[in-house]
């Protein structure tokens, strides 16, 4: 889920970091109070067919809502936290912190930093010289 967003870059610095961590504190909103999930209910195998049922498929906060040992306070809080996100006002805040991020990371791969040199020989500088057996 993480490097469909944020894109296989490498991040190693301070600023990509809290960038990083303003984005998946985002995204966790967004798949936790509006993205359904099916769960695995159970799963059969019957020689190599293998069945598996899913229940139906609910957000993380309405399983969260639905489970018995949830206390009313605890109800209350996420449906106050529910209320407050707009999902789409989210998405596009997601979408400019990925860009900066996008920025920084290749503003830093363009900052001079030499290429890696590769330590093994091409196919046509062989060390060994295949001979000929005559």
């Amino acid at each position: 889920m993480v490097r469909t967003v944020v894109s296989y870059y490498r991040y190693d610095t301070a600023p990509e970091l809290l960038l990083l961590n303003e984005i998946w504190k985002l995204q966790s909103m967004l798949t936790n109070y509006f993205h359904p999930q099916q769960k695995l209910i159970s799963k059969v195998r019957t020689g190599a067919k293998v069945s598996r049922k899913h229940d139906k498929a609910t957000t993380p906060f309405h399983r969260a809502i639905d489970h018995p040992s949830m206390t009313v306070d605890r109800i209350v809080a996420l449906k106050r936290t529910y209320s407050l996100i707009n999902p789409a006002a989210t998405q596009r805040q997601i979408q400019a912190l990925t860009t900066q991020l996008f920025t920084l990371a290749t503003s830093k791969a363009q900052a001079g930093l030499p290429a890696p040199v590769t330590k093994r020989a091409r196919s046509r500088e062989a060390t060994n010289h295949p001979s000929r057996a005559s």
